[in-house]
């Protein structure tokens, strides 16, 4: 029976960030995976959502310049295959999980194609891909690492299937539909059905709360709110879903006022969240502590059964890919005798919609939640020399900070590439800078990240630019 040090089931960013630095670490390591190494976000998430949403921007500039811009730029007839898109979107994530493959490689770590079952803390089978009604594997081990991430959440009374898809069908679609209803104004149904509208579909959104992107703060969602009106995206609030009418043409939708109407569509993408993976994994063996469907950690990622860790999105919020790493780099390090806890200043969260958003730290809504006595500022874009050549001055940079020491708890920005912002946001958080620190950096000009340094001395009282 082969044995291991650690055992990780799942390979997403999480499971394969933890196997490496294990093996880097000394710890024999073994990975097991269902599918392709990399997970959700390498193969059916984040990386392939952003290559889609590239692709849609090129194509919606070129077709925006068939009359004359204020660039002077005019260009023929806009034309898209969407076969040649997708293949080059596959090729970036082959690229990508390629790499991740020659790593663990490298480092030494032993990879399983299969599925995991757990038989106990120390034990698990795995139906190896490729011999099917064979004898499953058994491997033992002494730390047990639950990496296995999440899945789109079905509506019980429209499961996907025909013309309900979920995200990772819409990541790859043979054919353009002409109308797509997305269910669930949240980032992904947002970035999605941006990305569709640009490519030529007539999109419609549906979201049972009042305002678009509940999960963030109303100013910040209002540049995003504009953006839908100018590319015709029709927006259905305070609405739900009832189902599809009995030819799979119309989709039911009910208001608050009880209402009930029907939309006609070709494709409804329902984007309604992600739960943890943790069906016919045999996770009811182990008896662990759970908080609703989500495995319940410490700040060690321990779970109620020793050496049994858990990370990722099987943990639930936030679901984030760098979350999952920074977590699987902390339990190799733990198990390989290293003193390490889970206690980050900020974990920065992107919504790639057009514009973008980014949050770090707390709001100024969460920092008065808090009792925290604060003071806040916004530099908007408008008044920002980069963001003018872009053609895109909507949006702005906000700082909260503490009113006694200016001590730094939180940043926001809406705006075009302001994604590429958080790392500055969380380092000035992980490091403990003040306004002082951040007004008094020197920023490059001209570029977007001087509305960082601009919203700081803004908040000290004395900006220049606004």
């Amino acid at each position: 029976m082969p044995t291991s040090t650690l055992l990780i089931i799942g390979a997403g960013p999480g499971g394969y960030v933890a196997a490496i630095r294990a093996a880097q670490l000394g710890i024999s390591t073994t990975l097991v995976e269902g599918q392709a190494v990399g997970g959700t976000c390498l193969n059916i998430g984040c990386i392939p959502s952003k290559a889609l949403i590239h692709a849609a921007e090129e194509f919606y500039k070129l077709a925006q310049y068939r009359a004359r811009s204020p660039l002077g730029i005019t260009v023929g007839s806009a034309d898209i295959d969407v076969s040649k898109t997708i293949s080059w979107k596959d090729g970036i994530v082959d690229r990508l999980t390629g790499g991740v493959k020659t790593l663990l490689k490298k480092n030494g770590v032993k990879v399983i194609t299969g599925w995991a079952r757990i038989i106990d803390g120390k034990t698990v089978e795995v139906a190896q891909s490729g011999s099917e009604g064979g004898t499953p594997l058994l491997i033992t081990c002494e730390h047990l690492l639950l990496a296995t991430g999440s899945l789109p959440v079905e509506l019980p009374f429209m499961p996907f299937g025909g013309p309900v898809i979920s995200s990772t069908q819409a990541l790859s679609p043979a054919t353009l539909p002409p109308t797509l209803a997305v269910v669930g104004a949240g980032y992904i149904g947002l970035e999605l059905g941006m990305a569709y509208s640009k490519l030529g579909v007539k999109v419609s959104i549906i979201e049972a709360q009042d305002r678009i992107l509940p999960a963030y703060d109303a100013e910040l969602a209002k540049p995003v709110l504009n953006a839908l009106k100018k590319l015709d995206i029709s927006v259905h609030l305070s609405c739900t879903v009832l189902g599809m009418d009995e030819g799979y043409s119309r989709l039911r939708l009910k208001s608050t006022e009880g209402e009930e109407s029907t939309l006609a569509v070709e494709q409804v993408l329902v984007a309604v969240g992600r739960r943890p993976r943790t069906a016919d994994l045999g996770l009811e063996s182990l008896m662990l502590d759970m908080t609703g469907s989500a495995v319940r950690i410490d700040d060690q990622c321990r779970t109620s059964m020793r050496n049994v860790w858990a990370i990722g999105d099987i943990t639930g919020e936030p679901m984030l890919a760098h979350r999952a790493m920074a977590q699987g780099e902390m339990v190799a390090e733990i198990i390989g005798g290293k003193r390490r806890r889970f206690s980050p200043a900020s974990i920065p969260a992107i919504c790639f919609t057009d514009p973008e958003i980014v949050v770090s730290g707390l709001s100024p809504h969460e920092a008065e939640q808090a009792g925290i006595d604060f003071i806040s500022a916004v530099f908007p874009f408008a008044a920002n020399g980069r963001a003018m050549t872009l053609e895109s001055t909507e949006g702005f940079v906000r700082v909260v900070a503490r009113r006694d020491d200016h001590l730094i708890v939180g940043w926001q920005a809406v705006g075009r590439g302001v994604s590429e912002l958080s790392t500055a946001f969380s380092q000035s958080l992980e490091m403990g800078s003040r306004l002082e620190d951040v007004g008094g950096t020197i920023h490059a000009h001209p570029s977007l990240g001087e509305a960082v340094q601009e919203a700081a001395l803004r908040a000290l009282g004395h900006a220049v630019h606004v």
